[in-house]
């Protein structure tokens, strides 16, 4: 099951979306947190398309969709980028394939 749902700082209000599970090409998707404009960011990992953009097989050696930087880290999947509060999950899940 492929589920997505909104993450909020409890201190700044910045708000991410998070995906969980593998989508309709056993795709999944990343969390990220770029060191250079401080947000979360996704990024498509695996699934058909890595067979077809190598790349595309890990989360390494990629750049931010945002501001094209390199300085790429795993999230937590609890601190802020902005202000380092603790994010939370709030509001319905939704599917995403």
């Amino acid at each position: 099951m492929a589920e997505k749902q909104k993450h909020i700082c409890s201190e700044c209000g910045y708000e991410a979306e998070v995906y969980s599970g593998h989508g309709f090409f056993n795709q999944h998707i990343s969390q990220v947190v770029c060191g250079n404009c401080h947000t979360v960011q996704n990024l498509t990992v695996g699934g058909i398309i890595a067979e077809m953009v190598p790349s595309f097989g890990s989360e390494f050696g990629r750049l931010c969709p945002n501001c094209m930087s390199d300085d790429l880290k795993l999230w937590d999947g609890n601190s802020c980028p902005k202000c380092g509060g603790k994010m939370r999950p709030e509001g319905e899940k939704d599917f995403w394939c």
